[in-house]
């Protein structure tokens, strides 16, 4: 259903949701070096997964692929809002210049991330067929 809209929407809303995350990791972190660095790596992996949609057996084009990227990284948004406090205080830490040997991650906030990509994912390929 979605896969039917026109390509300017579809590479619209991979813009929007590109966007999205380079926010979230501005915000997060405050470095430019690592907003840069996400970019770069969501374009490749848009680009990536274009390539691999279309070297598949069912020959998966670039609008569906365009679908399940943005649906994709909505997911990975999702699922790190329930841990936003814990990666801003860490945050804080490191730039106060304390060092800690391991910083721990709950399990509970990793399930959840995991979660909402696998539903977005899953969202993304029932509405882009």
């Amino acid at each position: 259903m979605l896969a039917r809209l026109p390509l300017a929407y579809l590479l619209l809303m991979a813009a929007f949701s590109t966007a999205a995350l380079c926010l979230a990791v501005q915000r997060l972190t405050g470095a430019r070096k690592a907003t840069v660095a996400v970019f770069l790596a969501s374009v490749a992996c848009c680009l990536g997964l274009i390539a691999v949609g279309a070297t598949q057996y069912q020959h998966w084009n670039a609008r569906q692929m365009l679908v399940m990227y943005s649906f994709t990284l909505a997911g990975l948004l999702i699922g790190f809002v329930p841990s936003r406090k814990i990666l801003l205080e860490y945050r804080d830490e490191w730039r106060s210049g304390v060092k800690r040997e391991r910083y721990e991650y709950p399990t509970r906030y990793a399930g959840f991330v995991c979660a909402s990509v696998i539903l977005m994912d899953f969202l993304a390929f029932i509405l882009a067929t």
